[in-house]
């Protein structure tokens, strides 16, 4: 596996870029969608299981032990409970998939993650819906990609 690939799948893993930074990457930088695409969906895919058992286990210390750390992500639970959990309780597992499908930023698998478990959704539905999102996500995002790849290419150069 090349470095280049690897980096994109890493980056569709952080949860700042996911796969709206992920498959741009690796296209930029030369790489065959064919192989970028589905490694950067498989990236953003195990998301909802490593946000899982963080929730479960070291959250709990740290949010037991740092102060700083419990503020900042009961700020991040309140912007995430007003994002989400109008679509989540009018339209259930669809507003969860719609929710991650759409690549903007405080959206993804990440907080589609967050959002589930704070909802109290159950996992195994949450995550089909936030697979399906990841799904929806990427083409959309290998979509624009194709549409405007003359634009990007001036942002990150080709190797």
């Amino acid at each position: 596996m090349s470095a280049d690939l690897l980096v994109s799948m890493l980056l569709s893993f952080i949860p700042v870029s996911e796969v709206r930074g992920g498959i741009p990457y690796g296209y930029f930088t030369g790489l065959p969608l064919a192989q970028v695409v589905p490694l950067c969906m498989l990236g953003n895919m195990v998301v909802p299981v490593f946000a899982w058992a963080f929730l479960a286990t070291l959250h709990r210390w740290f949010y037991a032990h740092w102060n700083w750390y419990r503020m900042k992500f009961e700020k991040f639970l309140e912007k995430t409970r007003k994002k989400v959990q109008p679509s989540v309780e009018k339209y259930g597992f669809w507003g969860l998939m719609v929710f991650v499908a759409i690549p903007l930023p405080m959206t993804g698998a990440w907080t589609g993650a967050v959002a589930a478990w704070l909802l109290g959704i159950e996992k195994h539905k949450a995550l089909l819906a936030i697979v399906l999102g990841i799904i929806i996500a990427s083409g959309i995002v290998t979509g624009v990609l194709l549409g405007g790849s003359s634009v990007g290419s001036i942002f990150i150069k080709r190797v």
